[in-house]
């Protein structure tokens, strides 16, 4: 009985300083996110690539800056299914580079739930990205699935998608 009486005078003495801890410091808020969008591709280690072309595109700067943004980032994988030579073609060809980069952002912050909701999203290059809903999956143009949704970043908000988009040719 006195193990009885010590174990639930040890558990109140607990939840008494668990109390005074929340009432001193007051209820636990989320922290919002501190990274931007570039920090958050760089220390992912899933978007090399990604960065790469950012960088070469000299749009670091850009995706760096207040925003909001929202970023439909390819991965590596993404960029490996392109035609051989593709990659290294585009980064030869900085205006094209440029272009196909900013068909993968939306100057808004643009979170899963919106997404859904919409057919069309309009990028910063200023083209239309398709927006379908098959089977509860989100597709753009058709093709580029999104697998991950809802990064969010200081300036906005990535959502991973498994094909690199390009905007229609013309």
């Amino acid at each position: 009985m006195k193990r009885f009486s010590i174990l639930v005078l040890l558990m109140s003495f607990l939840l008494l300083a668990t109390t005074f801890e929340v009432a001193a410091t007051g209820p636990r808020e989320a922290v919002p996110e501190s990274r931007d969008i570039v920090d958050i591709a760089v220390e992912d280690g899933r978007f090399t690539t990604l960065v790469a072309a950012v960088t070469a595109a000299d749009l670091v700067d850009t995706l760096k800056s207040e925003g909001p943004f929202t970023v439909f980032a390819p991965t590596d994988d993404a960029f490996a299914k392109l035609p051989e030579g593709t990659v290294e073609g585009l980064l030869a060809d900085i205006p094209t580079l440029t272009n196909i980069l900013l068909y993968h952002v939306v100057s808004a912050k643009v979170m899963a739930s919106d997404v859904v909701g919409l057919s069309l999203a309009e990028a910063v290059s200023g083209e239309s990205i398709d927006i379908e809903i098959r089977d509860g999956v989100v597709y753009l143009n058709g093709n580029a699935q999104v697998i991950i949704t809802d990064i969010e970043a200081s300036n906005g908000v990535i959502h991973v998608i498994d094909a690199v988009i390009l905007p229609a040719a013309g």
